[in-house]
């Protein structure tokens, strides 16, 4: 490891002490400049972290934050473990679906607190303490299921995945409302009027047959996030 407490080679940073080199009793703690770290992100985006808006953040000296995290990347593993301290993994019931479905609605509260959070999940900063609880509790909760174990991993993966999918969408649309100029009920109103015209055209028979069956009517956003992923589920219940 390097004087500057910056690592000569990869390492995990689980397994990095709470702060490198010696001295006096630090003045911050890795817990501290995580908690800074998410507050900047969870008000600016994961774009306004960098180490010297931490360092800012918590009276500290932008080269002294390197003896407590190494790396810009080590910081995102620590940030992403932090909010998944944030999971109540109560004991599961014996109904899989369920306990899964409960698991992945509070993964989606999760990621509207945390909006940043969808772009940082990747399996590269799996191996954090809450991340590793909550792989443990979703396995539990399949033990019901009958498939293979790397399966099960598969399965718990594909709900990640979507729940981030459709968080993403939800992110995007509310900040897209945000930054018009005028009222999303307007330009829902325009957007409605242009495609009606074109399904009226003949040239889109199965759509314009598909959203007269939905109706005009907005969908229940909830509703359609347990449909989607009770959906995913049930195609892995004959495996």
């Amino acid at each position: 490891m390097a004087a500057s407490g910056r690592p000569t080679g990869p390492e995990v940073i689980w397994t990095r002490p709470q702060r490198a080199g010696r001295g006096p009793r630090p003045a911050h703690s890795r817990d501290s400049i995580v908690a800074e770290a998410v507050r900047i992100a969870d008000a600016e985006g994961i774009e306004a972290v960098s180490m010297r808006r931490v360092a800012a953040g918590i009276g500290a000296g932008t080269m002294s934050l390197y003896n407590y995290v190494p790396r810009k990347e080590d910081l995102y593993e620590l940030m992403v473990d932090a909010v998944g301290g944030e999971y109540d993994l109560a004991a599961p019931t014996g109904d899989w679906r369920a306990d899964l479905l409960g698991v992945a609605r509070q993964g989606r509260a999760l990621m509207h607190r945390h909006p940043w959070l969808p772009r940082l999940l990747t399996p590269a900063y799996g191996f954090g303490p809450n991340v590793l609880r909550y792989l443990e509790h979703c396995l539990t909760c399949l033990a019901p299921l009958d498939i293979a174990a790397a399966d099960k991993l598969e399965l718990v993966a594909a709900v990640n995945g979507t729940v981030a999918t459709y968080v993403g969408g939800e992110l995007a649309l509310a900040e897209r409302a945000r930054a018009l100029p005028w009222s999303e009920e307007e330009e829902q109103r325009v957007r409605a009027d242009y495609l009606g015209g074109r399904l009226a055209t003949g040239a889109y028979p199965l759509l314009a047959g598909a959203l007269g069956e939905a109706g005009t009517a907005a969908p229940d956003m909830d509703e359609v996030f347990d449909r989607t992923l009770l959906r995913l589920l049930a195609g892995w219940s004959g495996r």
